[in-house]
């Protein structure tokens, strides 16, 4: 059984973007085919609440390959997405040291519905443990009303040492 919902989806405004692309990559390092979130919607930072989505079109590189004539949005990179989520919001506020934030794991994983070519997904998270070495960020998925994902993604600071 899903947990209750972190927020409620009514009360976004998809017309009120916090953050576009060109804004995520100043604090995400992610580019090319794995960049997985189109824009920041809203940010609570006294509930440590972020919320962003991804439109999943059918042109993806993963579309032709991840079941034929069925294409379903690897469960993989709905984990990254969140956690891309997670890494522009706890870099935007500087909740952690080094230069971005690495994807430390997950817990609790559980996938609820499939998320295809032309869905919006809508990923949802809170900050349950903020630290400067370590977050853990619960994180709920949404297509429309309904609950396709929920996780706890880990993050830790990374830092590149002068790399790049």
């Amino acid at each position: 059984m899903p947990a209750p919902p972190i927020f409620d989806l009514a009360l976004l405004d998809f017309n009120n973007i916090v953050a576009d692309k060109d804004e995520i990559r100043r604090y995400n390092p992610q580019r090319f085919e794995i960049e997985q979130v189109d824009a920041i919607l809203y940010m609570d930072p006294s509930r440590h609440i972020v919320i962003g989505y991804k439109d999943v079109l059918a042109d993806e590189f993963w579309a032709k390959g991840h079941m034929p004539g069925y294409p379903l949005l690897p469960g993989v990179l709905i984990c990254e997405a969140a956690a891309q989520v997670a890494g522009y919001y706890i870099r935007k506020h500087n909740l952690m040291g080094g230069d971005f934030l690495g994807f430390g794991g997950m817990e609790n994983v559980r996938f609820r519905a499939p998320v295809k070519p032309g869905d919006r997904l809508v990923l949802v998270g809170q900050g349950i443990k903020v630290h400067r070495r370590q977050t853990v960020s619960r994180f709920q998925g949404f297509v429309g009303a309904t609950m396709v994902f929920e996780a706890d993604i880990i993050g830790v600071a990374m830092a590149r040492k002068g790399d790049g």
